[in-house]
């Protein structure tokens, strides 16, 4: 809103700042902080007196978090909610890549309220089933990937390599989906422990906030020996939106938790960042950046198969945060070193853009 109305008045005087994405970038973040601190208080009061017991605890898990019932859950619609006021208010509404991360966002968001009303009203960890929320997700990023390829090539670019690509083809729009799928529900996975995912995400947003404004401009791009994507970075704003929607969040989801995100916000921003990454060209990047959420999701899987095979588990509990919850690490102790890999996954990833 307030970028079309400097367009409107030709960007002159003081709506002249907001012509530049550097410029719209902090006002989102710190548009988004301020919007999550606002809004918090009352988003938690809200959601303890109508969920009353809060999110389920699983019996089989770690018996420390037996100590978080009544802990309400769907924090996520604090993040959302002010992501979204913040993008209407900076971002160029007329990009189809700012349309395709909405879809994402909002698409997944629902999808994880729906998780999370039907965890709460059944008082039961299971909520929807899988096959039915897999369904949904490769709808939504069906969509977005329609919109995404539209907008540019079908090549997957390799990291560390200039100029060197895969050409996907038609097979790129499937490519895509799984990217901004796989993506969403690796961070569900994360969000186990208060502030395990929050702070990672913030990280990779941070990340993805610089790769897409450098894949935006042709000159950097071009120095850089990276994809250059026209409009890609008006995605900046989106990361930073994310960032200052995080940090808000995460002042109120430090330990000891007065709110969960729920699958309502980690699917969501999780498949927000998979569709960036999709957008920006740096589909491997984010399996760098987001290596945390990776190694999380392959956790499980391994646990899975290796289960159903032996009837013997890899790690004592999945995903693998709980593993070391077990080994008997402290709460805190985990999400503090799960947050010192992502940043140096995250200066990894950047890495990447200079050795091409």
């Amino acid at each position: 809103m307030l970028y079309l109305i400097a367009e409107w008045f030709h960007y002159e005087g003081l709506s002249n700042l907001f012509r530049y994405q550097t410029f719209r970038s902090g006002a989102a973040l710190m548009t988004a902080l301020v919007i999550g601190l606002i809004i918090g208080p009352k988003f938690i009061n809200m959601l303890r007196i109508r969920q009353g017991k809060g999110q389920p605890i699983r019996e089989d898990g770690p018996q420390t978090h037996l100590a978080k019932r009544g802990t309400p859950t769907m924090g996520g619609l604090m993040i959302l909610t002010s992501l979204i006021v913040t993008m209407l208010l900076f971002m160029d509404m007329t990009n189809p890549f700012v349309w395709a991360c909405v879809a994402v966002t909002v698409g997944f968001g629902i999808i994880g309220f729906l998780d999370d009303y039907d965890k709460v009203t059944k008082r039961h960890h299971a909520g929807l089933s899988s096959k039915v929320r897999l369904l949904l997700e490769f709808i939504v990023a069906g969509i977005a990937s329609y919109i995404i390829v539209s907008q540019l090539n079908t090549n997957l670019y390799v990291p560390f390599l200039s100029g060197r690509y895969i050409p996907l083809g038609p097979f790129y729009y499937v490519f895509a989906a799984v990217v901004i799928v796989g993506a969403g529900n690796a961070v569900n996975l994360t969000d186990g422990l208060d502030g395990l995912a929050t702070m990672p995400v913030i990280i990779a947003a941070g990340t993805f906030a610089i790769i897409c404004y450098l894949a935006g401009r042709v000159d950097y791009a071009t120095y850089l020996g990276i994809p250059h994507v026209p409009r890609a970075g008006e995605l900046a704003i989106f990361c930073a939106g994310i960032m200052g929607a995080g940090l808000a969040f995460l002042w109120f989801n430090a330990p000891p938790a007065a709110v969960f995100m729920g699958d309502t916000g980690s699917l969501a921003l999780g498949g927000a960042l998979g569709c960036i990454a999709v957008a920006a060209h740096h589909e491997i990047v984010l399996a760098i950046v987001g290596g945390l959420f990776v190694l999380e999701a392959v956790s499980v899987i391994i646990q899975v198969f290796w289960f159903k095979r032996t009837g013997r588990r890899v790690f004592r509990m999945a995903p693998i945060h709980h593993h070391f919850e077990q080994k008997g690490w402290h709460e805190s102790t985990v999400v503090i070193r799960f947050w010192i890999i992502s940043i140096v996954l995250a200066v990894l990833g950047l890495a990447t853009l200079k050795l091409r």
